[in-house]
């Protein structure tokens, strides 16, 4: 029978997380190099991602690899060259699709531009990535964790933005939200290939530059039963679990990693 310190070794296990040297991409990716996998990580800045990787090479004592990897994910092309690269690397058992950009926009002056930007980035990137790593994922019986948000299945309180710099795009919300049904879509039909498909939604996890803004921090954190913000380090319990096989029996599941936002 196996321990839970089994089910949870990513040994000899390969994982590709894009975003892998953002806010949330940083810790993600040291769960799972911690937990004993090689980490791809890819993003448009491949400098970054390069002092990401060395850091953590040196965090797990060399018993690991850390790969930096191009990725601008509004280009097909590129996601095609990427993932050419990472078959060559020995190809892929867990699949992270972490990252995301975009402008700050309200309903009133959110442009189209900016629309499609957002569902390009949050919603079509996904399945672009999950196209092109799915048959080395079906090789190896892998693993896709989707990285969405609670805007993915509630709505934001419009009290919280109003008036200040800080708001939430439409756009962000409906992308997420597609991602979760694309998940739910994923896990049924790549179920009979041994893929398991899963989705963790984070809630309030403002980036530094973010929580300057004192005020807005103190409301958005009083917004969820445990009456703060989130810190990057506690999406790696949940990471750590989908993405494993201590999760083995979970898949097409939305994760919420929200402080309780949800819950009331």
């Amino acid at each position: 029978m196996s321990t839970i310190y089994d089910l949870l070794s990513l040994k000899n296990k390969t994982a590709l997380i894009t975003g892998g040297a953002g806010h949330l991409g940083s810790e993600i990716c040291n769960t799972l190099a911690e937990l004993g996998a090689d980490v791809i990580l890819a993003s448009r800045d491949e400098e970054k991602c390069r002092i990401k990787c060395l850091e953590i090479e040196e965090r797990c004592g060399g018993a690991i690899h850390a790969h930096p990897l191009h990725l601008d994910l509004m280009d097909k092309d590129s996601i095609a060259r990427c993932f050419d690269q990472v078959h060559e690397l020995g190809g892929l058992d867990i699949l992270v699709n972490n990252a995301w950009s975009g402008n700050k926009n309200s309903l009133e002056s959110i442009s189209d531009e900016d629309w499609e930007y957002d569902i390009e980035m949050s919603l079509t990137s996904v399945f672009r990535c999950v196209k092109k790593a799915l048959p080395g994922l079906k090789e190896k019986r892998g693993v896709i964790l989707n990285i969405t948000s609670m805007y993915g299945h509630v709505a934001p309180d419009y009290r919280l933005y109003d008036g200040n710099g800080f708001s939430n795009p439409p756009s962000y919300g409906a992308a997420k939200a597609g991602v979760i049904q694309f998940t739910k879509y994923l896990a049924s039909f790549l179920a009979p290939d041994g893929i398991r498909v899963n989705c963790l939604s984070p809630g309030p996890f403002p980036t530094a530059e973010t929580q300057k803004n004192v005020e807005f921090i103190e409301r958005l954190g009083s917004k969820n039963p445990l009456g703060r913000i989130g810190q990057p380090h506690e999406v790696k319990g949940a990471v750590a679990l989908l993405c494993s096989d201590a999760s083995s029996y979970m898949t097409g599941q939305n994760i919420c990693v929200d402080g309780g936002w949800a819950a009331w």
